[in-house]
This record gives structure tokens, sequence and C-alpha cells, in this order.
């Protein structure tokens, strides 16, 4: 190319970002350059994917021919940065006053210093102490030669009588050095190899393998009070976050799951991540039981199962309750030539119809989540994460400078009126509601120029029950932040530790981190709860009954 070429094409480049389609005066012209810029943004689109796909090729030819790839080398223009964070836009600016935290420090020993008196003057006065606090830790073993005694042999009963040891110190280690291992693994995100370096250092000699069994066998106790916080936690409010996040069990991709709320969180992690684990993971991983019914019967119209099928389903039994493997076995004999994707939502709609029937276990009305199509109509109602949502807007890339300023002047809008959704929060009322619906449909319902950014207005304008649903329950959040900093939480780990090798493992990964986060959201020492269960104490009551109590304190509920 040469320069002459070259300077034209830059020029033409400049031209094409200084083109203001709203400052032509004839409106057909003006549509017409409207049309020709958004038709240069799907090309600009069209051509960015290709050449995406085009490296991908290449580098697995490469890969294939023993080379290595093109680097992930992340880009840092605007407009081509992979980071769709919101954190600026939203937040408004907050004072921060910085407390003592020696208010919070528990003192375990005073100790008095005294001034050398050979070296003070003798007209010195005492005028008291002056205190200062510094932290410290002792570890050293405790390691106890246990001498249990023996007691005469009864000829009546047939045995020996030997003393039992204290509380907690079953098998060769102490309620002090297990609760230490489970909190360092668990809760402060040690791996295994770290945690015998560390035990070695201090004098304890341990195997890999007691190790391994200590931190994931027989830990039905701490399950079911997993189970127990669980409950209570469902019970101290009728809505919910929920999230996914990806998990690897010998080697196989698996999801877990995130239910939370101020009060507690829970991990479950299922093989799959459709609608049918979620229902089970609502009901705490329990097997799926299956019924028909009114509720059913509705489902299947929002499923749109044709009319042959629904009729069909109504001459099996009906409001009678089925195993998975039952139900199976009557679509297989009645309506086997049903089709893999309608007897999907066919299972599906009884499952949810029986969750909401059954009394066992509390049923959440209203999920906060995001738009995933596994957590619809699984409850009453969703409540959308407009963070999630802002993010839709913020993976847009316009090429043409006259789209670019579009978008930015829309962002500026979306999270004022986020901010207003913040502050009808703190003071709702009706007026101002329905202030805010009409703002709703002027911000999402007004034309840019923009065509993918009116497209994906027009996307959000179809959800508008479930973003709009806190003006009639100002006490559900806007956002599923919480559960998505859970599900990092366990990312995390999965980094730290990489992934389980069996399910048992998995579960008991489940458990911990699920009692880690509860824990600390109701401000307990992950690691004192931990030593109090081991030991048997008794001083720190059961977790569930802590959130019942917490519940009560707090604004979950108001308009439900």
């Amino acid at each position: 190319m040469t320069q002459k070429q070259d300077s034209s094409k830059k020029s033409g480049e400049e031209i094409l970002q200084t083109i203001e389609p709203k400052g032509i005066a004839d409106e057909s012209m003006r549509r017409t350059v409207e049309i020709l810029l958004n038709l240069i943004e799907q090309l600009q689109a069209e051509v960015k994917e290709l050449r995406a796909e085009n490296q991908q090729l290449k580098d697995e030819n490469n890969r294939l021919k023993g080379e290595l790839g093109q680097p992930d080398i992340k880009a840092n223009k605007k407009g081509l940065s992979s980071n769709h964070s919101s954190e600026k836009e939203r937040k408004n600016p907050k004072k921060h006053s910085k407390g003592s935290k020696n208010e919070t420090i528990k003192i375990d020993r005073k100790q008095i210093l005294e001034y050398p008196q050979d070296k003070l003057p003798a007209d010195a006065e005492f005028k008291g102490y002056q205190e200062v606090i510094v932290q410290d830790i002792i570890l050293k073993t405790d390691n106890v030669l246990f001498q249990k005694e023996k007691s005469g042999y009864s000829p009546s009963v047939g045995k020996t009588y030997l003393a039992e040891l204290p509380r907690g110190y079953e098998g060769e280690f102490g309620p002090g050095i297990k609760a230490l291992v489970i909190s360092l693994y668990y809760g402060g995100n040690l791996t295994q190899g770290k945690l015998l370096e560390f035990l070695e250092d201090i004098g304890i000699s341990i195997s890999a393998g007691y190790l391994s069994n200590l931190l994931i066998k027989n830990q039905t106790e701490f399950e079911s009070e997993k189970s127990e916080v669980y409950a209570s936690g469902l019970e101290s409010s009728q809505w919910q976050h929920l999230d996914q996040t990806g998990a690897r069990v010998g080697g196989v991709n698996y999801t877990t799951n995130v239910v939370c709320n101020p009060l507690y969180t829970i991990y479950l992690t299922t093989a799959k991540k459709d609608r049918l684990s979620v229902v089970k993971v609502l009901q705490n991983g329990r097997e799926l039981e299956l019924i028909l019914n009114q509720l059913a019967y509705n489902l299947l119209e929002n499923f749109q199962i044709p009319t042959k099928w629904k009729t069909a389903l109504k001459l099996l039994p009906q409001e009678t309750v089925f195993t998975e493997a039952e139900f199976n076995t009557l679509l297989d004999t009645y309506l086997a030539k049903l089709g893999s994707q309608q007897r999907t939502r066919i299972i599906e709609a009884a499952a949810i119809a029986f969750y909401h029937q059954q009394t066992d276990w509390p049923v959440v009305q209203t999920l906060v989540c995001d738009d995933a199509p596994q957590f619809k109509l699984l409850t009453d109602s969703i409540a959308l994460c407009w963070i999630h949502e802002g993010r839709h807007y913020k993976k847009l890339t316009p090429y043409v400078a006259c789209h670019q300023q579009a978008l930015d002047d829309f962002l500026d809008d979306f999270w004022d009126y986020y901010r207003d959704l913040l502050a009808y929060k703190d003071s709702p009322n009706q007026q101002t509601a329905e202030k805010l619906r009409s703002e709703f449909w002027k911000l999402f319902d007004t034309k840019s120029g923009y065509q993918q950014l009116d497209e994906r207005k027009r996307l959000t304008l179809l959800k508008s029950s479930e973003l709009l649903i806190v003006l009639e329950h100002p006490e559900l959040p806007l956002h599923n932040n919480p559960a998505e900093l859970a599900a990092r939480t366990m990312v995390q780990r999965r980094n730290i530790s990489y992934a389980t090798q069996t399910l048992e493992g998995t579960k008991a990964w489940d458990t911990f981190m699920s009692l880690v986060a509860t824990t600390r959201q109701l401000g307990i020492s992950f690691f004192e709860y931990i030593r109090d269960r081991i030991s048997q104490l008794g001083h720190i009551p059961s977790l569930a009954t802590i959130i019942l109590e917490q519940s009560v304190l707090l604004p979950l509920d108001l308009s439900y």
C-alpha cells in the first residue's frame, strides 16, 4: 500500500468517526446513513468473530503439529477489554470512618510493666498506667499420655471396666489439632501438602492418608448441621439468591450450586446444571419425586407441549406421587413416541409441581438470580439481577463514534436509574413506584439509532416484570452479588486444590464451605465453631437456631 493510499484510508476512517446522523436534516438521508452505519457495525462484528475463529483454527492446527498457539494476551484498549464490571458506575462514594479495633480484641492476660526505680528522679510522681494491647499467639504441642484406669474384672457382668478419654479425644489426635486442620484447610484455603508441612514444623507427626480422612470422612454430624442450616435459611425469608459455577469431580465436569441470603450460604454440587438438577438443589439434593396436578399442566402450557400429549398424560394416575424411575416407566409405556425434549419438559413440570405441593421442606417463593433458562418457572416469581443485565450492555463494542457516544450516554442513564431504585428501596411509596415504571419504559423503549444497542434494550423490556419486581417487594436485592461472590469463593478453592477426586470428598467440600460461609455471616469464628463441635462443649448454639433468631431482626420479608 502506498503512502497516498494509507493517508486516504486514515482520512476515510476519521470521516466515518465524525458522522452524526442526528445532525442530518433530511429524514430519508438520515435514515439511509443510520442503516449504513449499522451495517458497518454488523460487518465489523462479523470480521472480529471470523478473525477469532480463524485464530482458534490456527492454534488447533499448531497444537496438532506439536507447536504452541498464540498466547492469550489481554487487550487494554477501550472496547476490547473483557472486563465487564460495573463497580465504578453503579456505586455511590461513601464516607469511611475508621473505628478502633481494640474493642473487639479478647484480652487473655494482663501484665504490669514497671519503670526501673533506680532510673527515676527522686521527685517523680506515679500517674497511673498507659494501656497498650499487643496481639500474639502461642503455637506448641500438647501431647498427652493418658493413663486410663482399669477397674477389676467383674464376673457377674463378664467385663473389665476402663476409664474413658475426655470428650473430643477420639483416635490419635485431640480436638485442638482436628479443629486447626479443618479450619486451615476449608477456612484458610491451605492445601493438604502445606498443612502437612505446617504440622511437621510445629512438631505434629501425621500421615497424608490420616489427614485426608480427617478432612473428608465421618462428617455425618457436620452434614446434619448443614442440612439444618439450609432448612432454617430457607425459612428465614421467602426469597433466596441462586447461582452456579463449574466444578471438577474425578476429572469430570460437575456444577456447584449456591443458595444463600444474608444469614447463610449453602453449596450443593450436582452432575448437571439443568432445571431438574436445580429442583433437586432446592430440596437439599433429595431424589426427585413427581406428580401430575393442575400446576404441572399449567407448566406444560408454558412449555408449549402439544395437546395430544397433555391429553395422554391425563389418562395416567393424577395427584399421585411417583419416583423418577416409576414416572419414566409410565412414559415409556403410555407415551412411547414422546420426543426427548418434550419428555424432559414433562418430567420437569411434574417435578416442579411436586416441589410446590410437598410440605417436608421449605419452598422458595422468589429467586434472585440471572436469566439462565434453568432458573425459570421453578418458583412463583424471579427477581433478575440488574448488575448482570448491565453486563450485557458493557459487552457491546461499537466501532462508529456516534454509536460509542450513544452507548456511553445510555450506560450513564442506566446506572442513574439503578441508583434511583436503590433510593426507592430505602423509602418506598406508590407514587415513586409509578414514576420509576414510567422511566423504565422511557429508558429502554427509546430508539438510539445504534441497532445492536436497541436490540439489547428490546430484550431488557421483555424482562420488565422480573427487573421491576422490587417495586412491589422493596426488600428484594437489586443484584445477585452475594451468590456470585460465594461462587467465586468456591472457584478460588478449586484453583488452590484443583478438584475433588470422589463424591465423598465433594460432599465434604460442600459441607464445610457452607459452614465456613454461614459462620462468618453470623459473626461466629469458624475455628471456634469447629472446636466447639469436635470438643462437644456446646457453647455455640446450633447455627439453625441462630439463623432463625437473627431473621426476626432483619427485614427480609416485609411485603410478602
